[in-house]
């Protein structure tokens, strides 16, 4: 049973907000810190069912200002990636220790932000190529597990879609469009898994105004944050990110 007190829309509402203006704006790495503040009120698997509801609709908000500005062929890597991610991520779900993909993940983002920061220092060589298909497959599919597990996939996807050197609205555009279709695969194995309950769609309803309005205010960050800062900003939440899952894996 949800407590639906004061306490609950003082921790709540700060954390769906924050969810959609990550989403909206500054490619949602951050947006799982959301389901991480709810799980210390609610629980893992009641945190999961109201969020994921919460993102789905983050997702189709954030669609409309950023249609067809995404790179096609990166997202369509990263969603057949994700596939098989979410299929084993379900299958094994009640048998997963999902503090293993925390500590895992988060090496891979710090890792990453360490490189680019030691190439910026020209410590060593820069890449010449982006990553190639595999490793956006590979991305993809880590992504899917561990937002299923966890609604922790921004870090793999950021890894990906940063070394493709996207502009700005571009990579945002791309982010909104892969999490869009990784939420939408999610929503049949979490129904199946009785994840969802009747408190959990009360506390979809009484949040979603929230979640609308953080989008929409990320929306406009985004168009006012000049392209250096915007990247700035993700490599932060990235590293911010990384840090996170890895101090809650091994905490």
């Amino acid at each position: 049973m949800i407590e639906f007190d004061p306490f609950f829309f003082a921790v709540t509402i700060p954390a769906i907000l924050f969810a959609g203006l990550s989403k909206g704006g500054f490619g949602g790495g951050v947006a799982f810190a959301g389901s991480a503040v709810m799980v210390v009120i609610l629980g893992p698997a009641v945190a999961l069912g109201v969020t994921l509801p919460l993102l789905m609709l983050m997702d189709v908000t954030a669609l409309r200002p950023y249609w067809r500005r995404w790179d096609g062929g990166a997202a369509r890597v990263l969603i057949l990636g994700a596939v098989p991610g979410i299929a084993l991520a379900a299958a094994v779900f009640h048998l997963t220790d999902p503090d293993v993909f925390r500590v895992l993940i988060g090496l891979v983002a710090l890792g990453f932000v360490g490189f680019q920061l030691a190439v910026k220092m020209k410590l060593i060589p820069a890449r010449e190529k982006p990553f190639g298909r595999p490793a956006g497959a590979i991305s993809g599919a880590v992504a899917g597990f561990t937002s299923f597990v966890s609604h922790a996939g921004g870090p793999p996807v950021a890894v990906y879609l940063l070394s493709q050197r996207l502009d700005k609205t571009t990579f945002q555009a791309t982010t909104v469009l892969v999490f869009w279709a990784i939420n939408l695969l999610k929503f049949g194995p979490y129904a199946f898994l009785g994840i969802f309950t009747a408190d959990t769609w009360l506390a979809v309803l009484l949040l979603a105004p929230v979640a609308i309005l953080g989008v929409w205010l990320g929306v406009r960050a985004h168009r006012l944050v000049p392209e250096r800062w915007f990247f700035g900003i993700t490599y932060v939440a990235l590293t911010l990110t990384g840090a996170k899952l890895l101090w809650d894996g091994l905490t």
